[in-house]
């Protein structure tokens, strides 16, 4: 067959890998200049790794990213560390993982295990003034539970206000889960379903992981590898629509580009497809679609999602003393932003030149002011906050930044959100969808979008009749 793939992020790319393992032909669609979506990077002058816009890293049981990294020669350039997350209390930081680590050694091998990062954040809660013993039993009993339990059916018919109070207790639940919910999720923070918070606690380990050159690089590689088993990648080509043409025995997809994207180059507009794989995000798929029908068209606009804003800062030295790599902030102590990431406390900041690289991120609804900020405005917001985690910080410090947005970031997971996911195969025939907002109960990320890319690339594959 002949299939158009709109998006070279991760799971438009993971779908072309497998599909060209079927010998089917493979063109892909980006409408940016290079692959990667929202894990995609940049690189400064001096640097000798990219950077990503939106702070990445990948998991020790992120498996279907690992698979595909070795399938195109790439497994031992995923690269292995153990930074340190803290969380705010009264004026202070403290770390709530890694106490196996401390034990047994950076890179045990219980580190690659969910379980683990459920024990050590259970162990490490001891010195945890906020909690008492009472609180550290029921923390780290209902977090062994939450990594055992493969019942996430159940768990998305509550929300995770209301299992975490119960089960985690109040004093929990208000001092670590309740500000990271409306940090990450606004005004839909009591909505959100407690399979959420399952996957997120389920499928992670304190090991975190990177790409040798980061994240920009390995795109770069996947995208050349399915380049030289033949798939077209074209960069700088915008969708503007999808027409369906065929019978429903057979289906013909025109994709036709935007007016700009053809005056720049050859490119053949339309072009016709036996299958098409929509990857971008549910109302963007809506616009670009509009034969689809209204029921279907109604549930990608009901989706709710939250958009990022990230300041990245680079530093002439290090802002954590202690060496903390990710600071979970409650905005409820005045912090302007969710989280601060030093990205250099992870990978070292020889590759970028010695500059100490941090992000300022937070997960916001559009009419938020910070995406119609500008960025003197938006740096004058957060600079300040960084003197709360270092004291001695001076805006003197700050070498160079750099401003992203991004409007399509978070999807939102209400109560028994499996029922309104929309299918990824569209009654459109032949015309297919994958995004974030269909990777659920898991959370987004590069290993789950890979996964999504697989599963759509075999049902596209499937030779019954698209009816």
């Amino acid at each position: 067959m002949n299939i158009a793939i709109v998006g070279a992020g991760a799971t438009g790319l993971a779908a072309a890998h497998e599909l060209l393992k079927a010998d089917h032909a493979v063109t892909v669609f980006e409408a940016g200049e290079k692959p990667g979506g929202l894990a995609g990077g940049f690189k400064a002058p001096g640097w000798d790794w990219s950077l990503e816009r939106f702070y990445h890293h990948w998991f020790a049981s992120d498996a279907d990213l690992l698979r595909l990294a070795g399938e195109i020669g790439a497994r031992d350039r995923v690269i292995y560390n153990r930074p340190t997350t803290v969380v705010y209390y009264e004026g202070r930081f403290y770390p709530l993982d890694g106490a196996l680590s401390t034990v047994l050694g950076s890179g045990h091998w219980v580190d690659r295990l969910p379980l683990s990062g459920s024990i050590a954040r259970g162990l490490l809660a001891l010195r945890y003034p906020g909690f008492n013993l009472a609180d550290v039993m029921r923390y780290g009993l209902a977090g062994a539970y939450l990594v055992l339990t493969s019942d996430w059916r159940r768990l998305e018919q509550i929300t995770a206000h209301d299992w975490l109070s119960r089960w985690m207790g109040r004093r929990v639940y208000g001092l670590l889960f309740q500000p990271l919910l409306h940090g990450k999720f606004a005004e839909y923070a009591g909505q959100v379903n407690m399979a959420w918070m399952w996957a997120r606690i389920k499928a992670r380990t304190p090991m975190l992981g990177t790409y040798v050159g980061g994240f920009q690089t390995f795109f770069d590689d996947l995208a050349t590898h399915v380049q030289q088993r033949g798939a077209t990648i074209l960069y700088g080509a915008r969708v503007e629509s999808i027409v369906s043409e065929g019978a429903a025995s057979q289906p013909r997809l025109a994709v036709h580009l935007s007016a700009a994207s053809t005056r720049q180059s050859s490119i053949l507009n339309p072009q016709s497809f036996d299958r098409v794989l929509v990857t971008t995000s549910p109302r963007l798929m809506a616009k670009l679609a509009p034969q689809l029908p209204a029921d279907y068209l109604s549930a990608l606009n009901q989706l709710k999602s939250l958009g990022a804003v990230v300041l990245i800062a680079a530093l002439d030295r290090q802002l954590s003393r202690a060496g903390y790599y990710w600071h979970n902030l409650p905005k409820s102590a005045g912090f302007p932003f969710l989280a601060l990431c030093e990205h250099t406390n992870f990978v070292p900041a020889q590759h970028f030149g010695g500059q100490h690289l941090v992000y300022c991120g937070d997960y916001l609804p559009l009419d938020h002011p910070y995406f119609s900020m500008s960025d003197d405005d938006l740096r004058a917001a957060f600079l300040p906050a960084l003197k709360r985690i270092n004291p001695e910080f001076d805006e003197s410090w700050v070498r160079q930044t750099w401003v992203f947005k991004e409007p399509y970031a978070q999807p939102v997971p209400f109560v028994n959100h499996s029922r309104n996911i929309p299918s990824t195969r569209t009654p459109l025939p032949g015309l297919f969808f994958a995004s974030m907002s269909q990777v659920y109960p898991w959370d987004r990320g590069t290993n789950f979008a890979v996964k999504l890319g697989r599963e759509v690339a075999a049902q596209m594959a499937d030779p019954v009749r698209m009816v």
